[in-house]
């Protein structure tokens, strides 16, 4: 049976649809997603080891995401559209059909199947699900200080890169660390939008 696909964002693919573009439809709806624990708390290679947004069960507060419409009506061809986007494998795609969700941590599926329930235009969704990594790569936990003297600690390319994703990021995806960095004096000295 067809299905009418949602794909959830929160971050950068808002502005950078980069080969999804054509795969999508309708515009996106911002705000309007499920609402889910997201924090920059994820070094990107894709980024230049700048901090990127990603789904955070130990983020303190859910924030809204918001969604397009694929073209796609099945599934798997939406997640793999997705997929292509991220350059990431299949498994980094979480999917959700309204009675099942794969590819994500249960608590995340439940979120997604709860918001499919509650509104009619949809039937199921995928959204990127790749695992944070700051501690994997720093050694130590995420928290606002690290995440800063890690900002800081980039070259100058790199931080540009940073600046770029975290300024651009949607304003309703306003994460604890995200309003924390946007009052820190260092940070408002920066300007890389020449």
């Amino acid at each position: 049976m067809p299905l009418s696909i949602a794909i959830i964002a929160y971050g950068s693919l808002i502005w950078d649809e980069d080969c999804l573009a054509p795969h999508i439809t309708g515009g996106w709806a911002r705000g309007t997603g499920p609402a889910l624990p997201v924090e920059f708390s994820r070094i990107s290679p894709k980024r230049k080891q700048a901090l990127v947004l990603v789904i955070d069960e130990t983020a303190p507060a859910p924030v809204p995401t918001s969604v397009t419409t694929s073209r796609r009506t099945c599934l798997h061809e939406a997640a793999h559209d997705l997929a292509r986007r991220e350059h990431a494998p299949i498994g980094a795609i979480g999917m959700a059909d309204g009675q099942r969700a794969m590819n994500c941590p249960e608590s995340i599926g439940r979120r997604v199947n709860t918001w499919l329930a509650a509104q009619e235009r949809f039937d199921a969704a995928v959204w990127t699900n790749l695992p944070g990594n700051f501690r994997a790569i720093t050694g130590k936990d995420f928290s606002h200080a690290r995440a800063i003297r890690w900002l800081q600690s980039l070259p100058r390319e790199s931080l540009k890169e940073g600046w770029r994703y975290i300024t651009f990021a949607p304003r309703e995806t306003a994460t604890p660390f995200r309003r924390h960095l946007q009052a820190h004096p260092w940070w408002q000295s920066l300007d890389f939008s020449r």
